[in-house]
């Protein structure tokens, strides 16, 4: 990270940047920012290898035979639906190192990967032109890229052929790619991912994994990021028999039943529903439905203790399977973090005013406006107006332009922010006394 950022325990940070804490109270402008992005690798047998992609929910519906090498439809793809179903957009990155591309006479498969086996390229004359020659690619059958050229030299590499542009374009009704092999994964893949993810802004991150030491290296990915960095998002792990005991990690309990999907498919779903849920909602009680058999098989007393070790887990109401409570997995409580910080909710608020801020001072006043009582009056009323918003969409309440002062810092190049916000949760339990007469 080019600029400072994280929590603070003196006034004695060397990088310029905002530093922020949230603590329990004891009882580039100032709008908000949009929710909705999540970040998460996947093992693939067809894709761009080793790269962060960006990709929206329309790319994955429009765009997934180029860019995964499958119809939006196909089982292959079910992580990534699983995934888009709450949010607007994804920073993917297909994990593996190594593997070997398909290949024929007339080209080379884009990406390494098994699936290139399944390309074949067709040539035939050309109907109105015979002095030129069609080619066409197909993918099981499908075709996926077509051109019309006159010899091999004028052929265009496309989304899923690089051709040898070399030979004679003798016609064929399908000539196959073979020897395309997938590459290896290893837990150094996930190193990668997190070292090139670092420098993007999510909202979560997903570990689709069930390697104890995977799911610890994106646990600590998330503590370093939130506490040093001051990148503020959550992460989600499938972790059903231990605990992280942090807010910025949620602990999926459940496990997927169908044959031959991941135990931890829920991961993908969850991911979403953490970077998906607006800041002034919650996630308790919300409806799966998603494309997974949910493991729901859990008495009363099991889901009780599920929430007092701080799961996040799904349980049967009737026909539906749903949210049993919107927690991470932090158990711990402090003077400085009580029960309100394993609510989602809460983290959500606090992280949207960490990002929010901080992209707010890192644009608009770092390095521009003096550290004088105008300039710090004018920090004070955007921060202000910041939680203005979240008070009318009811995120936080009983927000007071007192609660926030800003104020020099302990050198001249410094401004001292204290801020107090009441957290609005959702209603969770009913308590209710009927007089009878």
């Amino acid at each position: 990270m080019a600029l400072g950022g994280g929590t603070f325990l003196v006034q004695n940070k060397i990088l310029p940047g905002a530093f922020m804490n949230f603590v329990s109270a004891a009882r580039a402008n100032a709008n908000l920012s949009d929710r909705g992005i999540a970040a998460m690798p996947f093992v693939s047998d067809w894709g761009a290898l080793g790269e962060v992609m960006e990709v929206t929910t329309g790319d994955l519906q429009r765009n997934s035979m180029r860019l995964f090498g499958y119809d939006f439809t196909a089982n292959s793809l079910r992580p990534f639906r699983e995934l888009f179903k709450n949010i607007r957009t994804a920073f993917l990155f297909r994990l593996g190192t190594g593997g070997a591309k398909a290949s024929n006479s007339y080209g080379t498969a884009k990406y390494v990967g098994e699936r290139g086996n399944r390309i074949s390229i067709r040539v035939a004359d050309n109907v109105d032109d015979p002095a030129t020659k069609e080619v066409t690619v197909l993918l099981e059958g499908n075709i996926v890229a077509f051109q019309t050229v006159k010899n091999s030299a004028n052929l265009i590499d496309d989304d899923f052929v690089d051709y040898a542009k070399t030979g004679t374009l003798i016609n064929t009704a399908g000539t196959p790619m073979t020897g395309g092999t997938n590459p290896t994964i290893t837990n150094g893949n996930h190193q990668t991912f997190l070292d090139k993810i670092e420098g993007f802004a999510f909202n979560a991150i997903g570990c689709p994994s069930n390697d104890s030491g995977v799911k610890l290296l994106y646990a600590e990915f998330t503590k370093r990021m939130r506490d040093e960095q001051g990148v503020k998002f959550q992460c989600v792990n499938y972790n059903p028999n231990s605990n992280t005991d942090f807010e910025g990690v949620i602990d999926v309990m459940n496990k997927v039943l169908d044959i031959g999907e991941p135990e931890y498919g829920l991961v993908y779903w969850t991911t979403g529903v953490a970077a998906g849920t607006a800041v002034n909602r919650s996630a308790l009680n919300k409806i799966y439905d998603g494309e997974y058999t949910v493991d729901v098989d859990y008495t009363q007393a099991q889901l009780e203790r599920a929430i007092l070790g701080g799961k996040f887990a799904f349980h049967r109401v009737g026909d539906n399977v749903r949210v049993l409570s919107d927690i991470n997995s932090l158990t711990t409580l402090t003077v400085e973090k009580n029960y309100l910080f394993q609510e989602n909710q809460t983290i959500r608020v606090i992280d949207q005013i960490a990002n929010d801020i901080a992209l707010l001072f890192n644009t608009r006043y770092l390095g521009i406006v003096p550290n004088d009582q105008g300039g710090r009056i004018s920090l004070w009323s955007d921060i202000v107006s910041h939680h203005e918003q979240l008070q009318e969409i009811r995120a936080i309440e009983d927000f007071s332009d007192s609660d926030v002062t800003v104020s020099q810092g302990a050198t001249k190049r410094a401004v001292m922010v204290t801020d107090c916000v009441t957290v609005v949760n959702a209603m969770a339990q009913l308590y209710m006394i009927v007089a009878v007469a």
